[in-house]
């Protein structure tokens, strides 16, 4: 081989690379970012758990059922948070009416706090609707 063209595939080679190389780092990258964020819903789920176990949250099951009675609805989505030292049921529901709404539920007691529709307007309770003419 002639020292012409070993000079040249030298040259060229690592152009050749850089493609594979980037898509290998974002391969590393997601992955390493992957792994530490499902350690971190590991431990939510557990925190939930250990709370319920402690008495500090009611269950899912009972804080729904008690919703639907006071707030018909599909329910979508739900999540528990800790906001300024009380537990929170964050539950988001698609009413009869078809609009969607996040209510929040104090997870100690089982009582909804005052429900939002999307647009951040007060959503009207099964009750109040009833009463309306």
């Amino acid at each position: 081989m002639n020292s012409r063209f070993r000079w040249a595939i030298c040259r060229t080679y690592p152009k050749a690379l850089l493609p594979t190389v980037a898509c290998l780092w974002l391969l590393a990258s997601l992955m390493a970012w992957s792994s530490a964020h499902a350690g971190s819903d590991r431990n939510d789920h557990d925190r939930a758990r250990q709370a319920v176990a402690a008495g500090l949250v009611l269950p899912l099951p009972v804080v729904l059922e008690r919703l639907q009675k006071e707030m018909p609805g599909q329910v979508l989505e739900v999540e528990l948070e800790r906001e300024r030292e009380a537990w929170i049921y964050e539950i988001k529901l698609l009413t009869p009416a078809g609009q969607l709404s996040k209510v929040k539920v104090d997870a100690r007691t089982g009582v909804p706090m005052e429900p939002r529709r999307r647009d951040d307007r007060p959503l009207r309770r099964a009750e109040d609707n009833a009463a309306r003419p």
